[in-house]
């Protein structure tokens, strides 16, 4: 299937898949997609919670398509400004190859070219297992489909950015959803860019109380989900 790296309206780059009209991150601003989606509605969220007031207790992410590693490197930078300790887990069934990583200017976009090599290790690393690649931040990739994910109350905040549904509908179903909803721990969240009717229910089905919230550029709304804590 044919690949071509494309300049989104932010000026950041990111993978469009012709066969599909599909991008791996918003046409309108791959960045500010990210920032708004994962890091304000997410991130800040899950931080801001009760439970993570500490901010010596580190927050367990799982990243829903690591893709081109773009919502892990903002988290990695976001987690030292704030000195924010995060373990970080990002699931992809097919890994972006290496030719393409170099194409891509998050690191000029960002203006945190001085983490160009760090950048080039969350991508360089070896899947599988756990790698501490900064002092707060440390990044397990994991190679395998999201249905096979069987994580039981490890993660306070799941990033699900997988292909619209759209195109692949098989990602945004109840069954993917409940095992979404077991990998969280009580209280925890899940934010994604989509606002379709049937992914808020399909979510909503298996135990999560959804909300809707303003949308990145070029996006109405948004969904957070969360799973609460049993009464």
């Amino acid at each position: 299937m044919k690949r071509e790296i494309i300049v989104t309206a932010d000026g950041s780059t990111t993978i469009h898949i012709p066969e599909w009209n599909e991008q791996y991150h918003s046409k309108h601003g791959a960045i500010q997609e990210a920032y708004h989606v994962f890091i304000k509605q997410g991130l800040q969220h899950a931080r801001h919670a009760e439970r993570n007031s500490n901010v010596d207790l580190p927050l367990s992410i799982l990243e829903i398509g690591f893709g081109t590693g773009l919502n892990t490197f903002i988290t990695l930078l976001e987690a030292e400004k704030l000195n924010q300790n995060i373990n970080y887990v990002g699931v992809e069934a097919y890994p972006v190859l290496g030719d393409e990583i170099s194409k891509l200017n998050y690191t000029k976009a960002l203006k945190a070219e001085n983490s160009d090599s760090v950048f080039k290790t969350i991508h360089d690393i070896t899947w599988e297992e756990k790698h501490q690649i900064t002092d707060t931040f440390s990044l397990t990739k994991r190679q395998q489909f999201f249905s096979e994910i069987e994580d039981q109350s490890c993660f306070d905040l799941i990033y699900f950015d997988a292909f619209g549904a759209r195109v692949q509908p098989d990602l945004w179903t109840e069954s993917i959803f409940k095992r979404m909803y077991e990998a969280l721990k009580p209280n925890g969240v899940l934010v994604t860019y989509s606002a379709k009717g049937s992914v808020r229910r399909a979510m909503q089905s298996v135990g999560f109380s959804v909300e809707k919230l303003p949308g990145p550029p070029g996006k109405r709304e948004m969904l957070r989900a969360t799973k609460h804590s049993a009464i």
